[in-house]
């Protein structure tokens, strides 16, 4: 039976756990003359550009053995009126599995439904679970566990932060979120959050309240794609949630800076905490690579 993954909470806290020892394990170099995937092929549907999630999982996918078929919207017939399930019926005939990175979560909901191979969300507006895999082995990496992980996370509650949210309650990570009224993250995402998990997740409107003893600082841009029309509205309300040196010393001292890129660098977080000892953005990015392979693995290596 094929599996999706939509968002953290289309897996469990086992499945999660196995995904990052794996992840772990190959970023080690173990089994990297192995290709499990090979004669596979995973189409790749990017409505929105990218940088990291493109490379990393055309490279992964690479890695495995695998090839990757690249397609944006004005490149198949998807953007000139065809169904999506037509297209997601057509795609399952020739692929293994497709990564789809769109503005609205219903079209992955959608073409997963009319899918019989995986769909793998590469970002949507709701939700971004890739990028919140990555966080997670990062944070593991740097902190030795996730349990009872205090992790801060300042400025807009969008689609990084609902990811955030599921993983901190998959893993029973505390997580505070600093962020101005009518920002919040997606209502239901936190409500079910609290229902299921054990643990603390707070919404707060000073970021200081929400770095005090945090283990972890994470931040993301104010205006993400396709937002352009509210730009300056947004950064108004959210130029006092920005990641700097003052907020960085109301963490603990050894606290891990994250971003999950592009940075705005002096908008939502400074050049000296971006570039700081303390800060494990590039890990963060490089992880993407990682857990994106281990997620294909488990995915596929037994279809």
């Amino acid at each position: 039976m094929k599996k999706d993954f939509l968002r953290v909470w289309d897996f469990s806290t086992e499945e999660i756990n196995l995904l990052l020892r794996r992840s772990i394990e190959l970023k080690a170099g173990k089994d990297s003359n192995k290709c499990p995937l090979i004669g596979k092929s995973i189409g790749l549907i990017f409505e929105k550009a990218s940088t990291r999630t493109r490379v990393s999982f055309e490279v992964g996918i690479y890695q495995l053995g695998a090839q990757s078929i690249y397609m944006n919207l004005n490149e198949i017939q998807l953007g000139r009126g065809e169904t999506i399930h037509d297209t997601s019926k057509v795609l399952s005939r020739y692929l293994d599995a497709v990564v789809i990175r769109t503005f609205h979560h219903d079209t992955l909901t959608n073409f997963a439904v009319s899918s019989s191979i995986p769909v793998i969300n590469g970002l949507s507006d709701l939700h971004h679970p890739c990028q919140a895999l990555a966080d997670l082995m990062t944070i593991r990496e740097k902190k030795g566990k996730l349990k009872d992980i205090h992790i801060a996370y300042i400025g807009d509650g969008n689609n990084v932060a609902n990811s955030l949210i599921e993983g901190a309650s998959r893993m029973r990570m505390h997580l505070t979120i600093a962020c101005p009224e009518g920002y919040e993250p997606d209502p239901e995402i936190l409500k079910a959050a609290k229902a299921a998990a054990k643990i603390e997740i707070k919404i707060v409107r000073n970021s200081r309240e929400a770095a005090d003893r945090a283990d972890v600082l994470y931040t993301d841009v104010w205006v993400s794609m396709g937002q352009e029309k509210v730009a300056k509205e947004k950064r108004k309300k959210l130029r006092g949630y920005q990641l700097n040196s003052k907020i960085l010393s109301c963490a603990k001292k050894d606290a891990v800076v994250l971003h999950c890129l592009p940075a705005h660098r002096g908008e939502e977080i400074t050049d000296d905490v971006m570039d700081s000892p303390q800060s494990a953005v590039f890990d963060q990015a490089e992880n993407r690579l990682h857990t994106q392979k281990a997620l294909l693995e488990f995915l596929l290596a037994s279809r």
